[in-house]
């Protein structure tokens, strides 16, 4: 199987030429899905099962919590920050052995997985797993420090809509609150969107060139014009990223204007159908930005060796 087209193609172009391609190619899915669920149905089962065991021995007080609303953001406040407080001890106990577990397995499964999918377009491809590994890792290392600095910049946003008003003897001002955490969080989303396409094609090009981790980092900051379209496709499959969230909660949200007939059990199975198509939709999205990673590098690759040899 082959995406390699000989003409000069824009990083949209490709990136649209690649999601039919994709589309007429439901086994690249398939193997995406399969690596994913791997992981990602015991994973979900461990934590969930975790959660419950967390639940069932803290001794919270429940009425508080359901009697909780955003109309009195003071009483809710304190009921969430006293929930916290009884939790944290047993989730920090907890997450000190599950986080590093589950980080292990999710880069040696995603490792072999993106091996798997790569070599199933191109049998050529180098297998470098250990490398794969690396550079994993070394994505989850970035991702992590965008989380810790989203965390503060959400400390940024208690401070100044929360704290102040307090210290100046008024209500926290919670729509204030929600604004900026919003834009914040778009804001964050953007820039790693921007970003992250090093992390995505490094491991591309350990496996097209057989390069170990520190070279194929270093060969991702060395594409030039390549890189421009590489950005260009990143910052669609963000706004794509956005786009199914949306989709996702509009989708859920349509059955409750039947919430008179429509019983918990059906709600239940909506919003697990409403997930599993937003995950599948999400995978499928993750394999076409794989392939038009590929497609463009073959492409510059080939133009390349044309001017070479003229």
């Amino acid at each position: 199987m082959t995406f390699h087209r000989d003409t000069p193609v824009r990083g949209t172009q490709s990136f649209v030429h690649t999601l039919a391609a994709c589309w007429k190619q439901p086994s690249l899915t398939a193997i995406e899905v399969l690596w994913r669920w791997a992981f990602g149905i015991p994973a979900a089962a461990l934590v969930v099962y975790q959660t419950l065991s967390i639940w069932r021995q803290a001794q919270l007080n429940t009425t508080a919590l359901r009697q909780m609303s955003l109309l009195d953001p003071m009483n809710a406040a304190a009921t969430m920050a006293q929930t916290a407080t009884v939790l944290m001890q047993p989730v920090l106990r907890i997450a000190e052995w599950l986080v590093p577990l589950l980080l292990i397995a999710w880069i040696i499964v995603s490792s072999l997985g993106r091996i798997a999918v790569l070599r199933h377009v191109d049998a050529e491809l180098h297998a470098r797993p250990g490398t794969l590994m690396l550079l994993h890792a070394v994505r989850i290392a970035v991702l992590a420090g965008s989380f810790a600095l989203w965390f503060e910049s959400l400390q940024l946003a208690t401070q100044i809509a929360a704290n102040l008003p307090i210290a100046a003897g008024h209500e926290p001002n919670l729509v204030l609150y929600c604004a900026i955490v919003i834009l914040e969080t778009l804001g964050m989303f953007t820039v790693w969107s921007i970003l992250s396409w090093v992390f995505s094609v490094a491991p591309l090009l350990a496996m097209l060139s057989n390069l170990h981790a520190g070279a194929s980092l270093a060969a991702a900051f060395r594409l030039g014009p390549l890189r421009s379209k590489l950005v260009e496709i990143n910052l669609v499959m963000g706004i794509v990223k956005i786009a199914l969230i949306v989709l996702a909660m509009v989708i859920s949200a349509s059955p409750l204007p039947f919430e008179s007939v429509a019983t918990p059990q059906f709600m239940v199975w909506w919003y697990a159908g409403v997930t599993v198509l937003y995950l599948l939709t999400s995978d499928f999205f993750h394999v076409v930005r794989l392939l038009a990673y590929l497609e463009l590098w073959k492409s510059f690759h080939h133009d390349g060796q044309q001017a070479r040899s003229r």
